[in-house]
């Protein structure tokens, strides 16, 4: 059986996890919205995840909301030990799925409650603040009043780490200002590279980069030079996109999401999966690459 050992650890917090995790976004219903399709087949898909090694699980409780949090607990707990539980809070979910701001102090606090809530945890090892100035992407403005209220939560011992998602370089080096920042989370894969600069500056201070959508998100990644690369090696262009990533840089930590089985054990044979220099060249100067039509 494939082992995700082979892609190595990396501090997160002050746990060490393997690089290859797993995302909990996709168990929830269409549009991240509503419960799952099949909840037994969510519940088998944690529950393998953890039998195959994965120690790092992202999740929110606005994922749903409340669906995740709730499988995951259903699933797993009690916990393995080793087990690193990564949520986030700052959004909260309109009653037609949308996705809005939720950065008012009560909010926030009441979002960590309603984590520890439906986890079954007393405390949670990583709450990033989803930062939510632009509900597309990343936008300037000060971080400082949420984060502030995290740090606060913090002190109050309901959360051991803190780190950013959505966040620009410019909010990342306000919030190291202000708190210690044991991870980011922002929107990277091969076709999109914005945060080059910021991963390796990451990297040099030993704080962790977790690109979510590393496999193009809700729009898969599409490329005649990744899928040819693929086949030359022998695996799908998805595990060819997630090796890359996990070469790019040794401080990326990866959380590929799936509801299903047969993705979730490609994904994570990913790890053993070794990219030749010509190959991770080709990789490296891609210009063919983008999304696969919306379904």
């Amino acid at each position: 059986m494939p082992s995700i050992d082979q892609s190595g650890t990396f501090t997160l917090g002050e746990r060490t996890v393997k690089r290859l995790g797993y995302g909990a976004m996709q168990l929830a219903g269409p549009g991240v919205f509503g419960p799952p399709k099949d909840h037994g087949a969510a519940v088998a898909v944690l529950r393998e995840a953890s039998a195959r090694g994965v120690n790092h699980i992202d999740t929110s409780d606005f994922y749903g909301p409340h669906v995740t949090n709730r499988l995951i607990r259903e699933a797993l707990a009690p916990y393995p030990d080793d087990l690193v539980i990564v949520t986030k809070i700052g959004a909260r979910r309109g009653e037609d799925g949308s996705w809005l701001p939720a950065f008012a102090p009560e909010e926030l606090t009441r979002a960590v409650h309603d984590n520890l809530r439906n986890l079954g945890l007393d405390v949670i090892e990583v709450v990033n603040l989803r930062i939510m100035f632009d509900t597309h992407g990343p936008a300037e403005g000060s971080i400082e009043a949420p984060l502030t209220v995290l740090a606060e939560l913090q002190q109050r011992g309901l959360v051991r780490h803190i780190g950013l998602s959505n966040a620009t370089p410019k909010q990342v080096a306000e919030g190291r200002r202000i708190c210690n920042i044991a991870c980011v989370q922002n929107h990277y894969n091969l076709a999109h590279r914005d945060d080059d600069t910021l991963i390796d500056d990451l990297a040099r201070d030993g704080i962790a980069y977790v690109p979510f959508f590393p496999l193009g998100g809700f729009s898969p990644l599409q490329s005649s030079t990744l899928s040819g690369i693929a086949a030359r090696l022998g695996a799908t262009p998805m595990q060819v996109a997630l090796a890359w990533l996990l070469r790019r840089a040794p401080n990326i930590l990866l959380i590929p999401g799936t509801s299903s089985l047969a993705h979730l054990q490609e994904n994570l044979a990913a790890a053993e999966l070794d990219l030749p220099e010509d190959a991770l060249g080709e990789l490296n100067s891609i210009e063919d690459i983008g999304s696969a039509p919306e379904a």
